[in-house]
């Protein structure tokens, strides 16, 4: 059963009242007894003038007559009225204290709830502290793992680089000995009769050992163009080259912040 701060109205709670007896002003006398004491007594009270019968004594006695037919007639209306209405002043007051008590019990609810806030925030500390621990340790790791990445990243792209180079020098030297090639067959009817020869000893299907005139002249090439790179101090286009990878290079480590960049004669340089 709820609190509440208003009293109860139960039957058992009501102070037990000692009985009377009843009868003339509670003597056990009949009341009929009153008629001849007023009488004897209002005789000498009239007659000595002791209290005069007025205006004043029938407005009162009017009155006293009013009183008496308004509580035998509606007193009992009258209590139910105001009883009715004194039940449901006391019927809203209880309910506004039940909102009211349970309001305070969900409070209390709640307030028992978080009386682990003190162990929980000590465990968010304590995971806040291994965290950062953690973070230390692999912000130790994590500049040498970058370090290697880079490095990897640039000779990754110094392979390419030459393999592009190389692909492409090749392709120049194919189609420069093609070019000299089909131009000295071209110019020489002796050349054009041998390669002729050879292709039709070829078709049918005649010795093979002899020398071929257009494989003999490619190595020929090739054989005179490794001389004369050799006998040629000319690196100007070596140069290039290096210049235009380390201005590449360059360019991905600063655009991806890399902790190096490259000098011009190509030596690595750490960054401040």
């Amino acid at each position: 059963m709820a609190f509440h701060a208003s009293s109860r109205r139960d039957e058992e709670a009501k102070t037990p009242v000692s009985e009377s007896k009843g009868g003339l002003f509670g003597t056990g006398l009949s009341e009929w007894f009153a008629l001849p004491i007023g009488i004897t007594a209002a005789i000498p009270i009239i007659k000595f003038d002791f209290y005069v019968i007025n205006e004043e004594t029938q407005l009162a006695a009017v009155f006293i007559a009013f009183c008496v037919a308004l509580y035998s007639q509606a007193g009992d209306a009258i209590y139910k009225s105001l009883d009715e209405t004194a039940q449901t002043i006391l019927k809203e007051h209880n309910e506004a204290e039940d909102k009211v008590i349970a309001a305070l019990e969900q409070k209390l609810e709640f307030l028992q709830t978080n009386k682990g806030q003190v162990e929980d925030f000590e465990t968010i500390n304590k995971m806040r502290e291994e965290a950062y621990v953690n973070l230390n340790a692999a912000g130790a790791i994590k500049p040498q793992h970058d370090f290697k990445v880079q490095v990897e990243r640039m000779l990754h792209m110094i392979a390419q680089e030459e393999a592009s180079i190389t692909e492409k020098t090749k392709a120049a030297l194919m189609e420069e000995a093609t070019a000299i090639v089909t131009e000295k067959f071209v110019s020489s009817k002796e050349l054009k009769k041998a390669a002729l020869n050879s292709a039709i000893d070829v078709i049918k299907g005649g010795a093979t050992g002899g020398s071929d005139p257009v494989k003999d002249a490619f190595v020929q090439f090739f054989k005179d163009k490794a001389t004369a790179e050799a006998k040629s101090k000319d690196d100007s286009a070596e140069k290039a080259q290096r210049v235009a990878l380390i201005a590449k290079m360059n360019a991905v480590a600063k655009s991806e912040g890399f902790h190096f960049e490259f000098d011009n004669s190509g030596k690595p340089k750490m960054n401040a």
